[in-house]
């Protein structure tokens, strides 16, 4: 079946004022123009703009090719948004002409894609010359349109966007890297997900962002890559003034929207999810209790403590657990009714070296860039040769620094074909562990967001809702797969102590790894950006805390 790509915008100078869109149909091969269309409107508003442009773009790819599969781009998040099923349409201008757009093509073949303004020229420039075409009171020509070698001037003049591999957060990402880069050089605060920097430098071989500390002669410690300086362990949470348990400022809901639509583009379903998890989980971030937090056999659990960050300590790490037990918890024990009390300080004793784990997302599969879902109980995909090119890159990369002592793997396929790419280059043999494997989706494996939402919305809502509800079918809860990763990191961390272990996995055991060692709620699986073949890392000491060293580093793919 041919596919044909759509670019569409509108434009409204006043909005409302004297607006017109413009679409372009392109070959996804070649980037050949097939088509192009604009027109003035009149007096409208923008989004009605940008709407009408994506129906004449759309109507365009139908009359070249009504069999097609059509992907259209577009800079409005909210048409974006809204033609996906993810966000509501409450405008009533917008719902006929959302309808229209509908009813162009059969909806399983269309998908969605924001893509920044700078990448839309094309649709931008045959809409201005609808509107300038208006103004002087005549309607667009398709021979008087310099768009397409105005676009194509701006693409190879333009500084190339920032790479990465495919399902990597691309734009947005690089903007957050250099916010980041950016707070650190002006000495202010870094969340617990900001990897750490050395003050005494890296070093030759070190991971970008690590610290390293030398290692105490006569003894085995070989954790350099997302080790601390020697004598410098923390063991309370850190975070930033003013914000909730979601990580955001009061207020701030319709911006954490806009920044998860832009995350869309990793290619992590729970970023798309989180667009509707914003009314779902994170209305009761500030308040979590035992009916909303899956409970976690010896799992780190108690609310963010922020005590002032003494003189000498690594910002952007962070770690809480449990009080070590004396003996095992009985098994009516194994769900309290309420949260343990961390130890809570810097001033603890130094158990010694950690486990630490090195959380290895396994590389892309063909599901991976069309975002869809895909778990323990679907059909096993394998790595696709973008995939297999993530796996030897890491490989290569852990290869050169040495600090892995050990391999154990999600029994799927993709973490397989990953895991054993690293162990080839490192000699070692890979474990394979049924407790890593990746959540079971039940009915929704294989499908897109957009096709749960329109088959099983209402228990799509109640997923979203509650870390409690399990999928169409009797697939997996987030609290069932929490209790099956934590009872597999007490197994992992019992007999792998004191060693840099590589576990290599999936989306939400990582990331559920990760908010147990912060002692984070079950909203915040929505909050982590995770791309495949990304690295963080997590180490754990022997008194049952836990710091969370580095989370979805992609520097070894670039």
């Amino acid at each position: 079946m041919r596919e044909v790509v759509v670019e569409a915008d509108g434009g409204s100078r006043g909005n409302p004022g004297p607006a017109g869109y413009g679409a372009v149909v392109l070959d996804p091969a070649t980037g050949e123009t097939l088509a192009e269309t604009a027109e003035f409107i009149g007096v409208a508003t923008n989004n009605v703009a940008e709407y009408k442009g994506l129906v004449a773009g759309l109507k365009a790819a139908r009359e070249l090719f009504p069999d097609a599969t059509v992907h259209v781009r577009m800079d409005s998040k909210l048409v974006v948004e809204q033609m996906s099923g993810r966000w509501k349409i409450k405008h009533p201008d917008m719902k006929p002409l959302a309808a229209e757009a509908g009813r162009v093509f059969p909806s399983g073949r269309v998908r969605y894609e924001w893509i920044p303004r700078e990448r839309n020229k094309h649709a931008d420039r045959l809409a201005n010359e609808a509107m300038d075409a208006g103004k002087r009171g005549r309607p667009w020509e398709p021979s008087g349109s310099t768009a397409a070698l105005d676009a194509s001037a701006a693409r190879n003049a333009a500084t190339p966007p920032p790479s990465g591999p495919p399902g990597d957060a691309t734009a947005g990402a690089a903007r957050a890297r250099a916010a980041l880069t950016a707070s650190t050089s002006t000495g202010s605060g870094t969340t617990a997900s900001q990897p750490t920097a050395s003050t005494g430098g890296t070093g030759t071989g070190a991971w970008p962002g690590a610290v390293t500390r030398p290692t105490a002669p006569g003894t085995v410690q070989d954790d350099g890559l997302f080790a601390l300086p020697e004598g410098e362990r923390e063991d309370g949470l850190s975070g930033l003034p003013g914000e909730g348990l979601s990580g955001l400022p009061e207020g701030s809901l319709s911006a954490a929207e806009e920044a998860i639509a832009d995350s869309v583009a990793s290619g992590d379903f729970e970023a798309e999810a989180g667009a509707l998890a914003l009314t779902g989980h994170a209305a009761r971030s500030a308040s979590v209790g035992p009916d909303t937090a899956p409970p976690t056999p010896a799992g780190p659990a108690g609310p963010a403590v922020v005590p002032p960050a003494p003189a000498g300590l690594v910002p952007g790490t962070a770690s809480v657990g449990p009080a070590p037990a004396a003996a095992p918890a009985p098994a009516a024990a194994a769900h309290p009714q309420a949260p343990a009390a961390p130890r809570q300080g810097w001033t603890g004793p130094d158990m010694g070296a950690p486990a630490t784990f090195v959380l290895l997302r396994h590389g892309e599969t063909a599901l991976t860039p069309e975002k869809r879902f895909s778990g323990s109980g679907g059909s096993d995909p394998e790595l696709s040769a973008a995939g297999l090119r993530q796996a030897e890159a890491v490989a290569e990369a852990l290869a050169a620094r040495g600090t892995i002592q050990e391999i154990v793997s999600s029994p799927l396929t993709r973490c397989r074909q990953t895991a054993g790419a690293v162990a080839a280059r490192l000699g070692l043999d890979v474990r394979v562990e049924q407790g890593l494997r990746e959540t079971d989706f039940g009915v929704w494996e294989g499908l897109t967001f957009g096709e749960v939402r329109e088959r099983h919305p209402e228990d799509l809502d109640a997923w979203l809702a509650s870390p409690k509800a399990a999928p169409t079918g009797g697939g997996e809860s987030f609290a069932t797969v929490a209790r099956r990763v934590a009872a597999t990191r007490d197994r992992l961390t019992a007999a792998y102590a004191g060693r840099t272990v590589l576990l290599v996995t999936h989306v939400t055991p990582i990331k559920t790894l990760v908010r147990l060692a912060l002692g984070a709620p079950p909203e915040s699986l929505f909050r982590m950006e995770l791309s495949a073949a990304s690295i963080s890392a997590v180490a754990y000491y022997a008194d049952g805390n836990a710091s969370v060293r580095l989370l979805n580093d992609t520097s070894h793919l670039r």
